[in-house]
């Protein structure tokens, strides 16, 4: 029997979100990842900051929409984003706070005691996103 996981990582992160053009261009222009793919007739698009893709989807129902609530609902509470410095995180908060249909819930601050911050914002679909730079993973590799 073997002792390691048997996975190795996320391949992608599949999302639902309202407005897959708003979505999509906030990944792509403002966080500057790269799209990957797309589906049209599904409607998809796939987009990737080169360690990590996301498939978004097109709701197409956009009558039954309910906004999450982590107390009552089972789903994503909001999908974590590791910046590669404390500069990169500032700069990804001076970026998104400016970006239109950005919802800020706090700019970057300590994670507890520290070292690690953080910032959370609401993309332009709705979806809950956190942004982190931990300097103690960066020391260790």
């Amino acid at each position: 029997m073997t002792t390691q996981a048997l996975t190795s990582g996320i391949d992608h992160v599949g999302l639902a979100v309202r407005d897959l053009k708003l979505t999509r261009d906030f990944f792509v222009e403002c966080l500057q990842w790269k799209q990957v793919g797309e589906k049209p007739d599904y409607p998809a698009a796939f987009v990737s900051d080169g360690h990590v893709m996301l498939t978004l989807w097109q709701v197409t129902n956009q009558a039954n929409l309910v906004e999450f609530d982590r107390k009552t609902n089972v789903g994503l509470h909001h999908l974590a984003l590791r910046a590669s410095s404390e500069e990169a995180l500032n700069e990804i908060f001076a970026r998104v706070s400016q970006w239109p249909g950005i919802k800020v819930e706090f700019a970057p601050e300590n994670l507890g005691a520290g070292p690690k911050r953080h910032t959370m914002i609401y993309e332009p679909g709705g979806i809950r996103l956190e942004f982190d730079f931990d300097p103690r993973l960066t020391a260790a590799s």
